[in-house]
């Protein structure tokens, strides 16, 4: 079964309720419509995208040592996946299809990391879990996160009914103590490939969660930076 067909029935079942995590309906009728109010409100678009210069970063990774874009951009083009955190039902399932694309990546000296709204110790069990062999970049106060675009905060009909049902116990999680921030925010999902330069060759993002695009784009534009140079 291709990582597609996995993605696709997994969120089948989640939506259906299905799921280990059992989510109500309402909730997912909720976030759908959050998803559909982003891309109406313009929020969407002032994402970083293709043609920009990419913000600098440096992060902590899982063990607490600073990683720098600068250093690693030095190597070559860098791949930045940003993703919500090991909360989200989707989370382990991103992870681990860049972990089966990195031989991929590395063809083209490409370095790859992940950017979460995530304290250090849940992201050192997350790379445990999920056996990932590139860094997990802690970006706790999402200021990288807002400097991309990618920073947002929950409409209010989702918040209360977040807070009506509980929905991170569903999700046997809670953002304030995993993302050390006790906000209601989160990040839009979203992939880059960067150039040495700064420049944005591709953005790979949707506002709707459950979409999760495969590396493909990446390894083809990782692909066109190779022949051109």
């Amino acid at each position: 079964m291709s990582r597609r067909t996995k993605l696709d029935a997994f969120k089948a079942d989640f939506e259906a309720g299905k799921s280990p995590y059992g989510v109500p309906l309402s909730a997912i009728q909720a976030m759908h419509r959050a998803a559909v109010d982003l891309l109406a409100s313009g929020d969407a678009g002032r994402v970083k995208t293709v043609g920009d210069d990419a913000p600098a970063f440096a992060l902590g990774n899982s063990d607490g040592d600073i990683v720098r874009s600068a250093d690693l951009l030095k190597k070559g083009p860098l791949i930045v996946s940003f993703c919500r955190g090991a909360w989200c039902p989707y989370f382990a399932m991103a992870l681990q299809a860049l972990e089966a694309a990195k031989p991929e990546f590395d063809k083209y000296r490409a370095s790859l990391v992940t950017i979460l709204p995530q304290a250090p110790p849940t992201s050192r069990k997350s790379v445990c879990q999920n056996k990932v062999t590139f860094p997990m970049l802690s970006d706790t106060n999402s200021e990288v996160a807002a400097a991309f675009g990618l920073h947002l905060r929950l409409p209010n009909h989702l918040i209360e009914l977040y807070e009506l049902i509980d929905i991170y116990k569903w999700l046997k999680n809670e953002p304030p103590p995993v993302n050390d921030r006790p906000s209601w925010t989160l990040l839009m999902p979203a992939r880059y490939v960067i150039s040495p330069d700064r420049t944005i060759l591709c953005a790979d993002l949707n506002p709707d969660y459950g979409r999760r695009p495969g590396p493909d784009d990446l390894i083809r534009t990782l692909e066109q930076v190779a022949t051109e140079t």
